[in-house]
């Protein structure tokens, strides 16, 4: 028997109601959670792409740019340079850069870059991340009477020439890495984009 007292009509407009506010709040509570999955602004600034004016880059010269917290070295080798370069793969662990794991595709050659005197690496020893120093000169050093040139990290003496490879029997397990970069014009440089595009 029905209790005659009892509006089912509004009974239903009840439960639609309860049912469409709890939706909503839940929808507005959800909002700052997903929201919170979302990198910061600083953090999406620290991984955007950076701009490098190589203008007034020098033969010989390095520049130092910064992309995500790591320092990017950008150098101007000289054709004496260039031209020493192959003569070392007997003494290197990967002289043609056969990890694609230490730079992008287009820089899997000779000189690791898009334009031959122009060089863009990771400036972070591959062993420990010590940062190494750039040696340009091409002339004996302490740690090697054979120097043609290179970065020297005297944290563990791991030596890599000016293309960034490794020596062989160094501590340095790797070459050093060559970031994503592609080259807007003649005197600029877009770091952690590569020639596709993809960041």
């Amino acid at each position: 028997m029905t209790n005659p007292e009892v509006n089912t009509g509004r009974r239903r407009f009840l439960t639609a109601s309860t049912a469409v506010v709890g939706a909503i709040g839940a929808g507005f509570a959800a909002v700052p959670f997903v929201a919170s999955w979302q990198p910061s602004a600083k953090a999406r600034v620290a991984g955007a792409p950076v701009q490098q004016d190589i203008s007034k880059l020098e033969v010989g010269q390095r520049l130092i740019a910064q992309w995500r917290g790591q320092p990017v070295w950008i150098i101007r080798r000289s054709e004496a340079q260039l031209a020493q370069l192959p003569s070392l793969d007997d003494s290197l662990r990967d002289p043609n850069s056969e990890n694609p794991e230490q730079q992008p595709a287009y820089a899997s050659n000779a000189h690791r870059s898009i334009k031959p005197e122009i060089g863009v690496i990771v400036g972070i020893c591959t062993h420990l991340g010590c940062s190494p120093t750039f040696i340009p000169e091409m002339t004996p050093q302490p740690f090697d009477a054979q120097w043609k040139g290179g970065f020297y990290c005297p944290c563990h003496n791991s030596r890599f020439d000016l293309a960034g490879r490794v020596y062989d029997g160094v501590p340095a397990p790797t070459n050093l890495k060559v970031p994503p970069h592609r080259f807007i014009d003649d005197n600029h440089i877009l770091i952690g984009v590569d020639t596709e595009g993809a960041a």
